[in-house]
């Protein structure tokens, strides 16, 4: 009796398309009701769908993945996932991406022998590859810093009517409390306004003022 064919399939945000995926899976006979899916970050395993393939699989059952980081973000992850399915599940795998990384073909030591090293030479270069796009990244923001490019939240742009109620802070008809509640702000935003006003017109001949709490 031949077992059931499973898909997985994960794309890491809610605004990723999983379409190209799903058509493989159907390309490879996989049935709609037995394919499964995450879209969140393959950072753990703490997904549903993946905690439902792995309780449905049976031994002689196939699991079919499009690519081989499916499995995991790291070589110990792929590896481990992989075993867990293959030896302690007694279920195949099948990476579309690579032909050989199919544990229904060559059960004999030499074909098993080849996968297993072609896996682990896959996982090892994924596993690089996201280290070495980290580094690039690192290298890439610590230069933009020493450039002078700012990073974080975007500031909170000032509403139409601040300059009315700046003015009437500084008449002194509002304190900046109640200048920051007519504006919907948090109170610390509306002194940081104010301090980046000053900021860009003071000169020696006019400082800026010393308080600007009230």
């Amino acid at each position: 009796m031949n077992g059931i064919t499973y898909g997985y399939i994960r794309v890491s945000s809610k605004d990723q398309n999983e379409d190209r995926q799903r058509v493989a899976m159907h390309d490879a006979g996989v049935d709609e009701r037995h394919i499964f899916m995450d879209k969140q970050s393959g950072k753990d395993f703490d997904r549903p769908g993946w905690r439902s393939v792995l309780r449905k699989l049976k031994p002689g059952d196939t699991l079919i993945v499009k690519s081989i980081d499916r499995l995991g973000r790291n070589y110990d992850e792929i590896l481990d996932q992989w075993r867990f399915i293959t030896k302690e599940k007694l279920a195949h795998i099948v990476v579309l991406d690579m032909p050989l990384l199919d544990t229904r073909q060559g059960r004999d030591l030499t074909g098993t022998l080849i996968a297993d090293i072609v896996l682990q030479l896959l996982s090892y270069v994924a596993q690089t590859e996201r280290e070495f796009i980290r580094q690039r990244q690192a290298e890439g923001i610590a230069a933009a810093k020493e450039r002078g490019v700012r990073f974080g939240r975007k500031p909170l742009e000032r509403p139409p009517e601040y300059e009315m109620v700046k003015a009437m802070w500084q008449l002194g008809t509002v304190s900046a409390r109640e200048a920051a509640a007519r504006l919907s702000v948090a109170h610390k935003t509306f002194l940081k306004w104010i301090r980046s006003d000053h900021a860009e017109k003071c000169t020696p001949l006019a400082p800026c003022p010393g308080n600007l709490d009230t």
